[in-house]
């Protein structure tokens, strides 16, 4: 496994990282078997683990905790608080009142007495960034955190951290956590240059694209609505919609490309992520042995330049074939009051 320095903080971390949020009830409940991904994991050289308070409502930090007893010393752990963890409007967001007790929940939790990195989940309207640095930089003095990061902020917002950071003193965002895959590729316009000019390290997640890019999906049939999260988030797979509809011709030629190199969809789709000079870590999230053991499969693959152009001319850069796929928009286009007089 490569190995890639996380952000110009001298922290080595695996190339890929471990996703958890697929271990506890909201994809795999047996957490012997959730334990034994994490180790397996461990064993072909993954040093870095990530997940969140929210995942499964802490039981994926409890399953993580487990799974890292006796070898916590030898783990990159990252996780995230923002969502919300109960139902009074205070239980959640970016607040020095709400992190104070989401950092100290999620440790308890991972029992562990400091984490590696913590990021805020979501960019949060209602907090001055200057108030979520000042928190995290207590944080680290406090010793419970190594590295802030943050996820899912669009470039200006990472811009206003870093200076906001520099002007009040504060730590600033070491890392940024954004959504990438062939199908999302919307960073590579803003997102990833900026976290380039500042020397931030880049975690992406969901290479597979919520499952488009495993190969399970070659026709409208094949999508089952009816259950799990294409029940739920029924907008990222409903190839009623246009946006949906594109991806399946995309797939159709993506294994086109696949095929000629020999190899399975999925391990085209995590290289085109790893081939990103602006990407630090891309996180898999699987949810059984069988989905962890193909996606390690497929480190060796490289992805020359004709391969990387194949997939420009597929979606082209900067696209992401449907914008509703990142789980976040702001409040400037959610929120009709903001845009209407």
């Amino acid at each position: 496994m490569q190995r890639r320095i996380l952000g110009g903080t001298g922290i080595s971390v695996s190339e890929l990282a471990f996703g958890g949020m697929m271990l506890g009830s909201w994809g795999n409940p047996d957490h012997e078997d959730g334990i034994r991904m994490v180790h397996a994991a461990l064993d072909r050289g993954i040093n870095f683990v990530d997940t969140a308070d929210m995942y499964s409502a802490g039981e994926n930090e409890r399953i993580i905790g487990k799974a890292l007893k006796g070898r916590r010393d030898d783990v990159v752990l990252a996780t995230k608080g923002h969502f919300p963890m109960g139902p009074d409007a205070n239980q959640g967001g970016n607040s020095r009142r709400w992190l104070t007790r989401a950092l100290d929940d999620s440790l308890r939790r991972l029992d562990t007495d400091y984490v590696d990195l913590y990021q805020i989940h979501r960019p949060d309207a209602t907090t001055d960034i200057d108030e979520t640095l000042s928190v995290l930089s207590d944080f680290v003095r406090a010793g419970k955190v190594r590295v802030a990061g943050s996820s899912m902020l669009p470039a200006e917002q990472i811009v206003e951290a870093q200076w906001v950071a520099e002007k009040r003193g504060h730590v600033r965002f070491r890392t940024e956590q954004p959504p990438y895959s062939i199908f999302n590729r919307a960073i590579e316009s803003a997102v990833l240059p900026t976290t380039l000019k500042y020397g931030m390290g880049v975690l992406t997640w969901s290479p597979l694209a919520s499952g488009w890019l495993s190969g399970r999906y070659d026709k409208a049939s094949d999508v089952d609505l009816s259950v799990g999260r294409r029940l739920l988030q029924a907008h990222k797979f409903d190839p009623a919609l246009p946006a949906n509809a594109a991806k399946l011709v995309a797939v159709a030629e993506l294994k086109k490309l696949a095929a000629e190199l020999g190899r399975p969809l999925t391990h085209v789709a995590l290289a085109f992520v790893r081939a990103h000079p602006g990407v630090t870590s891309a996180i898999i999230g699987p949810r059984t042995p069988e989905q962890l053991a193909d996606l390690l499969a497929g480190t060796d693959l490289v992805l020359d330049a004709g391969a990387l152009d194949r997939i420009d001319a597929i979606v082209p850069p900067g696209t992401d074939l449907n914008r509703f796929d990142a789980d976040w928009a702001p409040p400037a286009l959610t929120d009709p009051a903001l845009r209407r007089r």
